[in-house]
């Protein structure tokens, strides 16, 4: 026997006497809808879908150093040429002071090229950040979380601690990890697990993050279940983006870049298709479909997902290096190379401004900054991830439409739903 139960409605918009849309004021402030907000609508046959304003901050990325006791083979720290250090005191105090300008304050997620936890303040800074009230991630390659360290992490106020697994075999593991032991991971995963506080919803919550590439797919349900195995509450899965040329031999999204085009083209035809399962009767027909030039929609969802769109603009995030750089997302905070069509492509770090030289606030809303993010909403750049014919396509300097104010962001695979972040 079981019970239905009612989702209830979230809120309800009226319109008033003058035809104003009136929004309830909890949602109106959550959405960060202050007067003389500018928002941008999409049109749906059913909706209207409205974005955030580019002035709400709402999540701030931070860097607490670019060292790790690990040497991935997916880092991109082997293709760069940047100097190795941590984020001082000084700079994130004036973070954290920068922190309590905003209303609300923005959440916060540790973590960036490096692996925080090899910076002896950041527990620290984790409980600092907390007593502000607000929701604190952390992400971990969990080699060093000791009992001494989880007992202090649990303790923090932490609220969701990511782990990064990127095989469920010891030998699958260590072939991308290079100097970690996956038993030793999951020991320490499971003992932090318990060291939690006996509740329903155990506080950190924990999350699963995964790469996936041709050696290692076939061990994510294995992961899957490592992950449940601890209660995991999350798990993230992303495409490799490839840091050296040796590592495009990897990549599980070749087919899936060139399908962009026209995953949600208005002028092919479309298929609705229901839920259905996925099973020995169905898989090898949903294959077909679903790899045809269709415009395709899985139960009520175009199965091509966002395309042209910056997560990290639309999510209204920040991203702070350990030396107090601000940048629009984590990939630009240093100056890295990958792969792309089988070319090298050099991205070059974009940095609005210094927390030493101006404050959060007032480098967020910055007018050129601005500006930016309104770019970024547009996404008027040339489609370099499925095209990659021209040598501009090379770096993230200019294209072939005529942006000439750096970064311009068509190669960029985040904003395809190619790689994405926990």
């Amino acid at each position: 026997m079981f019970t239905l139960s009612v989702k209830p409605t979230v809120a309800w918009a009226e319109v008033d006497e003058q035809g104003r849309l009136v929004l309830p004021a909890e949602i109106a402030q959550e959405y960060g809808l202050t007067p003389g907000s500018k928002v941008r609508l999409d049109k749906g046959e059913n909706f209207l879908r409205m974005h955030r304003p580019i002035t709400q901050l709402t999540k701030v990325y931070i860097e607490p150093t670019v060292a790790c006791n690990l040497d991935c083979i997916t880092c991109f720290r082997n293709a760069w040429e940047e100097s190795i250090g941590r984020m001082s005191e000084e700079t994130f105090e004036r973070i954290f002071e920068g922190l309590k300008e905003f209303s609300p304050i923005p959440n916060v997620y540790f973590g960036g090229i490096g692996e925080p936890l090899f910076h002896p303040k950041t527990i620290e800074w984790v409980r600092r950040v907390k007593e502000l009230g607000v929701k604190v991630e952390l992400i971990t390659n969990g080699t060093i979380l000791t009992e001494n360290i989880s007992r202090k992490l649990i303790a923090s106020g932490l609220d969701i601690l990511w782990v990064s697994i990127d095989g469920a075999r010891p030998e699958t593991y260590a072939d991308v990890r290079l100097g970690a032991e996956l038993p030793t991971i999951i020991a320490n995963l499971k003992r932090f697990a318990r060291m939690r506080p006996a509740s329903h919803f155990p506080k950190p919550e924990i999350g699963i993050a995964f790469v996936a590439m041709k050696r290692n797919i076939a061990d994510l349900p294995e992961v899957i279940k490592i992950g449940r195995a601890v209660k995991a509450k999350y798990f993230s899965v992303s495409n490799l983006q490839p840091p050296t040329g040796d590592l495009q031999s990897e990549i599980l999204f070749e087919r899936a870049m060139h399908n962009i085009a026209y995953l949600t083209a208005d002028h092919l035809p479309r298929i609705n298709l229901p839920k259905i399962d996925f099973n020995e009767h169905t898989q090898q027909t949903l294959f077909q479909v679903f790899n045809s030039q269709l415009n395709i929609t899985y139960a009520g969802n175009n199965w091509g997902g966002a395309n042209d769109t910056c997560n990290f603009v639309e999510s209204g995030t920040m991203s702070i290096a350990w030396t107090g750089d601000i940048s629009p997302c984590w990939p630009l905070m240093h100056t890295h190379k990958t792969y792309l069509h089988g070319k090298p492509r050099l991205n070059y770090k974009h940095v609005i401004g210094n927390v030493h030289e101006r404050s959060l606030k007032d480098l967020w809303l910055d007018p050129e900054y601005l500006a930016y993010r309104e770019r970024l909403h547009n996404f008027i750049f040339a489609p370099c991830t499925f095209c990659g014919g021209c040598d501009l396509s090379e770096a993230n300097l200019e294209d072939c439409l005529g942006n000439t104010i750096p970064p311009v962001c068509g190669g960029c695979l985040w904003a395809q739903g190619i790689v994405q972040c926990p």
